[in-house]
């Protein structure tokens, strides 16, 4: 297969990352575009040159010329149409987080196995060039063994609302959307370990925060401040099995000065950030050293150069058969986790994996 004909369910505003990455890549024929809005589709179509309009998932899925899809939907309807895709035939990319569940991430890694198709999780952070570099760091033994990790992604006032906020789409608030990005970094870095327990804690005290004058904050598209069943903010100890651990948290509102994201990871040999900016600790001659790597990239995350490394993998794995960097199996995982803190919230206890 030397092109790679594909189908980009849902037009939210993630999809058109997708779109413009699969765009630029000289293997792939954008061929079809679903979305429930039809004239909305239609847009979309025309802008990216898609021959095919489609306003049901199934009937994309039926058709025997599209080889792959782009799944930017609803994180409820995230395992229904990977598992459709699957059973199609068609290799898949589905957004993060993979499901709202562990039992729906239990199926959708049954149908990868049992149909011997590819299915590539979001997880979009570890496709950033700079989490690259600081991997081959790892990988070569730099900073030994990477025993502590902290991670904060805080918004102050970041409530999307719409299907954000509505549990029963979003399976979930801060935690799901945003925390589930600085939780798997840390865990990818870290080297995937077992989880052995979590401890957390969930608050549902500020609400949407629609009243709020003088501050601006994306919406989404279906915006509506009266819905609000997720929580504000989480937090969350989790120890794994090789005695390591990770302290994060997230949060749609706040009453902080600012909005604050951090990740920081420290090991035996050296130590490293990954934001606000990328930054190297160490010894050297009995003194420590701070390290600020020199690359072209910019000193945080870059959205569009990670999706584009995200999309040139999807399709690499395809066409050459790389290497997944992150597999079904890893999406499983850290469901595992989010579901994990949000039952350990639920109890108010500390549970076991």
């Amino acid at each position: 297969m030397s092109q790679v004909r594909v189908g980009i369910i849902g037009t939210g505003s993630i999809s058109e990352l997708h779109l413009n990455s699969y765009a630029n890549n000289p293997n792939v024929i954008i061929t079809a575009i679903c979305d429930v809005n039809e004239a909305r589709a239609r847009q979309v179509a025309t802008k990216y040159g898609a021959n095919k309009i489609f306003t049901d998932y199934r009937e994309l899925m039926a058709d025997t010329d599209i080889d792959a899809v782009s799944i930017c939907t609803w994180n409820n309807t995230h395992a229904p149409i990977s598992i459709a895709a699957l059973q199609a035939g068609k290799h898949v990319l589905v957004e993060k987080p993979l499901c709202r569940t562990v039992e729906e991430a239990f199926e959708i890694e049954k149908a990868v196995k049992e149909s011997g198709k590819l299915l590539q999780v979001g997880f979009v952070r570890r496709y950033d060039n700079n989490v690259q570099m600081i991997r081959e760091f790892i990988d070569n033994g730099e900073f030994g063994e990477i025993y502590y990790a902290k991670a904060s992604s805080l918004r102050r006032l970041g409530n999307p609302g719409g299907w954000f906020s509505d549990i029963e789409r979003s399976g979930g608030g801060p935690l799901i959307d945003i925390g589930v990005h600085v939780i798997d970094l840390c865990w990818y870095l870290m080297g995937r370990p077992k989880v052995k327990t979590i401890s957390a804690n969930t608050y549902k005290k500020l609400g949407n925060r629609s009243h709020i004058q003088h501050l601006s904050s994306y919406k989404s598209s279906d915006y509506n401040a009266a819905v609000n069943t997720v929580e504000d903010l989480a937090n969350a100890i989790i120890r794994f099995e090789n005695g390591a651990s990770l302290v994060v948290d997230a949060s749609f509102t706040l009453h902080a000065k600012k909005d604050e994201s951090y990740i920081k990871l420290y090991g035996e040999k050296g130590g490293f950030e990954i934001e606000p900016a990328i930054a190297i600790v160490t010894e050297k001659n009995n003194t420590i050293i701070n390290i600020e790597p020199q690359t072209d990239s910019l000193a945080g995350f870059n959205g569009d150069t990670a999706f584009q490394n995200e999309i040139n993998h999807f399709i690499d794995c395809i066409v050459k058969g790389d290497k997944q960097i992150s597999p079904v199996e890893d999406g499983v995982e850290i469901m595992k986790i989010l579901c994990g803190i949000y039952e350990s919230a639920a109890k108010g206890e500390e549970i076991q994996l």
